[in-house]
């Protein structure tokens, strides 16, 4: 797991070292540098050695230097690539670096390389025979790559802080629609970067730089769709389960390939300890590592210590609290080069510096949620197509202004919070039901903020695009596909990265191993959500390695009190930021006053915005 950096154009060995300079906490095991200066092409990289520690140095060329490149993340199957590209008379030259599969790769396969991948990846990489950059994200962008293209100028990195070091692009201004859609979701969706002129490459993209006139190509090479099979056999939970856990074994034994210490993150609910269960049948020392709360409303961990007890593995366990989260924060929002509106990164960012004292990776949950079915919103589709068809407007109005006088609570997913959240979404139609649940403001109000005219369908483009493309006429699926395609990439898999690597850690997902997720993107809705249970089949198919009580015990996800820390004055909102330049001061003064008097719960939109005022360096 490492940092990675470059550009191909204006530039010198001042300005890579520069970008490179920004990703030191990703990668504090080494650093390397690749130049063809003639070409104006210039790579680098950080590294955190996890495989082949003495021979996985990068960035990698081949012994003529024809080839180079610099990678950020694991190729699980590297090992069989290997025997496969040394039968057709490629050679290697390090003993086990999945590093030096990209390069045979390539040359066995050219641009379809990304297709023979099983993990996690973003690279660069350079050929210079044909005078091409190739670049590649993962299939579900678990590694960041942030780049900028211009005329005459290309530069791409692991870290927006990275990226606008290069002096090309000084002095870049924040992106006013962008602001707007992080309002919108609660995190910027891809390809949508902060700052104007820049962008994310999405997960299952390339791009070909051509060196020589710097034109660049991007290309769709994989997409996640749900394609429901239509033949179900005749006892789907023994087939289809047994199946799954199969899978799912295999996935998991190979995200303990490493050369380093590896431990489980497990917080007591089905996925992390469905994780630690198999895990230790294959690595039987493994670890496992656990936040608790003070706040015995967010606490799970009773929940993780008897999911530890189960499993008879050695359990480590840290304390969150305010104070806990006050000093954590400036350190973590120094470090969010992009606004991300996920409070759950503070605790995870918590679990990964206790995690990082005993190991260097650690294997999460991550995608079971959105690949199962197993969010809240899922419960509510089945009464939302109903409200929605018989309730007239005039009655959604009047129980939208009773529901706004409900009793404001901030416990953990509070009756007034969903209640509220649940009409919300409803006034709108429903490809928007499910950002305008998720989102800290719906379009007018963003128009309050900004003072402008907001138009919904540009605000919510990218939700748009991902339900208009579902195959499926099924809310259901529609909803899997928006979590998997934008939260689960833009939100989810960023705080797990960002959180991790600013401690040096990296996280493994067996959950999205392609093998897995090939299988279950095939089966159809009902058996993931069935008779109001979430995760259906993947529940049924762990009864074979965990008790009921902790397979079916209720959901909760990695809250933070925040609603109380923002009404009490524990989190102070503090002065505004240059990134507020132009919002309506009298909008954001309103939303003070009546979160802390109690009249309503502003909770989701202060903290979006307490989140980019401290990432503006205003201190906690």
């Amino acid at each position: 797991m490492c940092g990675i950096c470059g550009f191909a154009g204006p530039g010198d060995a001042t300005a890579l070292a520069a970008m490179n300079g920004r990703l030191a906490r990703r990668g504090p095991d080494g650093e390397g540098v690749f130049a063809d200066a003639p070409a104006g092409v210039f790579l680098a990289h950080r590294r955190l050695a996890i495989i082949d520690l003495a021979g996985g140095r990068q960035p990698m060329a081949t012994p003529d230097g024809s080839l180079a490149v610099t990678y950020n993340g694991e190729i699980y199957n590297h090992a069989a690539l290997r025997r496969e590209l040394t039968a057709k008379g490629h050679h290697f030259a390090t003993g086990h670096s999945d590093t030096e599969v990209l390069l045979h790769g390539w040359r066995e396969w050219g641009e379809t390389l990304p297709e023979h991948l099983n993990g996690m990846w973003a690279f660069a990489l350079y050929d210079k025979a044909r005078g091409q950059l190739f670049c590649s994200r993962d299939r579900f962008g678990k590694k960041p790559f942030f780049y900028a293209a211009r005329p005459g100028f290309f530069a791409f990195a692991s870290e927006l802080s990275s990226l606008i070091a290069h002096p090309a692009l000084a002095g870049l201004s924040v992106s006013r629609p962008v602001l707007r859609k992080y309002f919108a979701y609660g995190f910027i969706p891809g390809p949508n970067a902060l700052y104007a002129g820049t962008a994310k490459l999405p997960g299952g993209e390339n791009l070909l730089v051509d060196v020589g006139t710097l034109s660049v190509v991007r290309r769709t090479w994989w997409s996640f769709c749900i394609e429901p099979m239509e033949a179900v056999p005749a006892d789907p939970e023994r087939e289809w389960g047994g199946r799954l856990l199969e899978l799912l074994d295999a996935a998991v034994a190979r995200r303990l390939m490493a050369d380093v210490p590896l431990g489980v993150f497990l917080s007591g609910g089905v996925d992390s300890s469905a994780i630690t269960a198999l895990a230790v049948r294959h690595a039987p020392d493994i670890a496992a590592f656990s936040i608790g709360f003070d706040d015995p409303d967010f606490d799970e961990s009773a929940k993780a210590r008897r999911a530890a007890a189960f499993c008879r593995v050695t359990h480590h366990e840290a304390r969150f609290s305010l104070e806990t989260a006050l000093s954590l924060m400036p350190e973590i929002l120094g470090r969010l080069d992009e606004p991300m509106g996920d409070v759950s990164l503070v605790p995870t960012a918590l679990l990964c510096r206790e995690t990082r004292k005993h190991v260097t990776v650690a294997l999460g949950g991550d995608g079971a949620d959105e690949l199962f079915a197993g969010y809240d919103p899922f419960r509510a589709i089945r009464a939302a197509e109903c409200y929605a068809r018989l309730a007239p407007k005039p009655l959604h109005r009047a129980l939208t202004l009773l529901a706004a006088r409900l009793p404001v609570g901030h416990g953990y997913m509070h009756a007034s919070f969903k209640v509220n959240r649940f009409l919300r979404g409803l006034s709108f139609p429903p490809r928007l039901w499910n950002p305008t649940w998720l989102g800290p403001l719906a379009p007018d109000e963003i128009a309050g903020l900004f003072e402008e005219t907001v138009d919904a369908e540009d605000l919510y483009s990218e939700a748009i695009g991902v339900f208009e493309a579902c195959p499926s006429r099924s809310l259901v699926d529609k909803t899997m596909e928006f979590y998997t395609r934008l939260y689960l990439q833009d939100d989810i898999l960023v705080k797990t990265d960002r959180a991790g690597m600013m401690h040096s850690l990296e996280v493994r997902a067996p959950f999205l191993d392609i093998e897995l997720v090939d299988f279950v993107r095939t089966m159809p809705h009902a058996w993931k959500f069935r008779r109001g249970t979430t995760k259906y089949i993947l529940k049924k198919a762990l009864e074979a390695v965990l008790p009921r009580d902790i397979i079916y015990r209720r959901k909760q996800g990695f809250g933070v009190p925040v609603g109380r820390w923002l009404a009490d004055g524990a989190l102070p909102m503090g002065a505004p930021s240059p990134l507020e330049t132009g919002l309506s001061t009298a909008f954001i003064d309103s939303r003070i006053r009546e979160h802390r008097s109690g009249a309503a719960d502003h909770r989701l939109f202060l903290w979006n915005l307490w989140v980019l005022r401290r990432m503006a360096g205003g201190g906690v």
